[in-house]
């Protein structure tokens, strides 16, 4: 893909920056780290074989000893730009082994375990004089600036939470003045924003809006309370809606940052799901629903299905009707088995609700409750028409399916149902589906909850 040329131009570039992640963002290419790695270890194989073989830490280039400095420069490479071990040690001569050792010391005692003994192995400087003063108060200096960056490139993994070869250019005037408060304590000021090229200027702003009051301190008190009044059930939309009711205006992607960092979530599992389906135990009907949910009156369209709810004390049922108006469930049954009674009681108790001239259109799955002469013969009574999804195409009664996860995400999943006998369970479902038509707001119904809904366009709830 690359030419020769490139490959060149490319390992130049590495030479003067010492940097893989560099010469690959200043270039353009390659497309990985990975290729440049290649690139390099070719490099130094051709190199070891036209060489003349010598032990490398006996030339006068390369030191036995190295410096701190020299220490603290292969530990950057190697353990902050991200660079191969292998190839910085192919290049720089020094073993993987002394890498990681220089590392390990490095953690355990700082900079100090990096330095050596002696100075001046050479004897070139003499201990007190001059030369030797100043040339080790530029080591030291050094040194602190060397520290001062490796702390740097921490606290912007650590408190930013960037990855390791963030360009330090890229970063906002806010994130830099973050980065200075954490590390002011161990550093003067003025080397940090030198440091990092922020203008001091720059810095008191940002500090000031920092420590300014937040502004959403009575907002966010009442968010979290919305959220602890639902039973953790409401999100983001919900809770807008429910302060637009207040006259509370407040932007969408506000109220979700604010739930983000007060850690209100909503917890989702999934569960296998009841099947009803025992074969085709009598004559299909078509599907008239075709999947439009949508009514323009009450007790247009009915949507029905079962659902399982697995407890330590048992399995309980659950078969509710939902209306497609405003999906408010005009009657449902809570029982211990999934059998007839259950199905027939819930359409008995839906059928008193209606007056003399409505006959809604009645959508379920094929499941064999809905096959059985007793289901079959009060539909006929009561002058309803059937229809059925296709075998096993849950979309096609999706509605219904939607009210089956919402209710499971928000009364039944991540609780602890241990010692909750199956009569107090059917007690605390029934008051949820109580709560579910009269008080749970829907975003689709202008925020408010199915019976306040139909109460607003004058009809009986």
């Amino acid at each position: 893909m690359y030419s020769a040329n490139q490959r060149k131009r490319a390992l130049e570039l590495y030479e003067q920056c010492h940097s893989v992640a560099k010469a690959i963002v200043t270039l353009g290419y390659p497309k990985s780290r990975q290729a440049m790695y290649k690139w390099l270890k070719q490099r130094n194989e051709e190199a070891k074989a036209k060489a003349p073989r010598r032990r490398i830490n006996n030339s006068p280039g390369h030191p036995l000893h190295p410096s701190a400095k020299t220490k603290l420069a292969i530990l950057h490479r190697c353990f902050i730009d991200g660079e191969n071990v292998q190839l910085v040690s192919e290049e720089t001569g020094y073993s993987r082994a002394s890498i990681y050792c220089w590392r390990r010391k490095y953690h355990a005692k700082g900079l100090a375990a990096l330095m050596n003994t002696r100075d001046d192995p050479r004897g070139e400087l003499k201990e007190g004089s001059p030369s030797s003063v100043n040339e080790l108060d530029i080591l030291k200096q050094q040194l602190k600036d060397m520290q001062m960056e490796i702390d740097i490139l921490k606290e912007t993994i650590n408190v930013l939470k960037k990855d390791p070869g963030v360009n330090m250019g890229s970063l906002k005037n806010r994130e830099k003045a973050v980065i200075v408060d954490a590390l002011k304590n161990r550093y003067s000021l003025p080397s940090l924003i030198k440091e990092l090229h922020l203008p001091k200027s720059s810095y008191y702003y940002q500090e000031d809006i920092i420590r300014k009051a937040d502004k959403y301190t009575r907002i966010r008190r009442r968010i979290v309370e919305i959220f602890r009044e639902n039973k953790s059930r409401y999100g983001y939309r919900r809770i807008h809606g429910m302060l637009q009711r207040e006259n509370v205006i407040l932007s969408e992607k506000v109220i979700r940052r604010i739930m983000k960092e007060e850690h209100l979530t909503i917890t989702f599992k999934k569960r296998i799901r009841y099947n009803s389906y025992k074969g085709e135990i009598s004559p299909s009907v078509p599907d008239i629903i075709q999947r439009d949910f949508h009514a323009d009156k009450p007790n247009e369209k009915w949507l029905t299905d079962i659902t399982e709810f697995s407890i330590p004390a048992g399995k309980v049922y659950l078969s509710p009707i939902v209306d497609c108006l405003d999906g408010m469930l005009p009657a449902w049954t809570i029982g211990k088995s999934p059998d007839a009674v259950l199905v027939n009681s819930m359409l008995d108790k839906a059928i008193s609700t209606l007056s003399a001239n409505e006959h809604p259109l009645m959508h379920s799955d094929r499941g064999c409750h809905y096959r059985w002469p007793g289901w079959i013969e009060r539909i006929k009574a009561a002058g309803l028409t059937r229809s059925m999804s296709k075998k096993g195409c849950s979309p096609d009664n999706s509605a219904c399916e939607g009210l089956f996860g919402r209710l499971k995400n928000e009364l039944f999943y991540n609780r602890d149902w241990n010692g909750i006998s199956i009569n107090d369970f059917i007690l605390i479902l029934n008051d949820y589906l109580v709560w579910y038509n009269e008080r749970r707001i829907k975003v689709s119904l202008g925020n408010m909850s199915p019976v306040e809904y139909r109460r607003s366009l004058g009809l009986s709830a």
